[in-house]
């Protein structure tokens, strides 16, 4: 049977490192599998993700709008709407927006992550629910 997560029924994040947001897609809460996971990340100009890996998936990202840069290994790979990236499993990459407009990707997890490794101590990415978030 179909079903259907409306508009206003999507969580909502945000980062606690810098200005991205999130929408959760698929989870194993919103629809109960682990077969994948996705999400809809908007990087606001400035914004940057912290190195990291997963051990167990391959990740999928699909470019929507905007430009900015994935940082994989030792390379840079300029992005921009319609491109699709694949990291494959204990590939460090992460992502950046030099520039002074919206840089927004759907990314795809196959299977749903267990295991992130941070490369860098205490340069993390938390995510926080986005009224939490505008609370304090």
């Amino acid at each position: 049977m179909a079903t259907v997560l409306r508009k206003d029924d999507q969580p909502r994040l945000t980062s606690t490192r810098d200005g991205r947001d999130r929408i959760d897609l698929v989870t194993e809460e919103l629809f109960g599998t682990t077969g994948l996971k996705a999400d809809l990340i908007t990087y606001h100009p400035g914004d940057s993700a912290a190195a990291h890996y997963h051990t167990d998936c391959d990740h999928y990202f699909f470019v929507l709008r905007g430009e900015g840069t994935l940082h994989v290994d030792d390379r840079e790979e300029k992005l921009a709407s319609g491109d699709v990236v694949r990291v494959v499993a204990d590939e460090v990459h992460w992502f950046s927006n030099p520039h002074d407009q919206e840089f927004e990707f759907i990314e795809l997890w196959v299977p749903a992550p267990s295991n992130t490794v941070w490369v860098n101590d205490g340069d993390v990415c938390t995510w926080a629910p986005a009224d939490a978030a505008s609370e304090g």
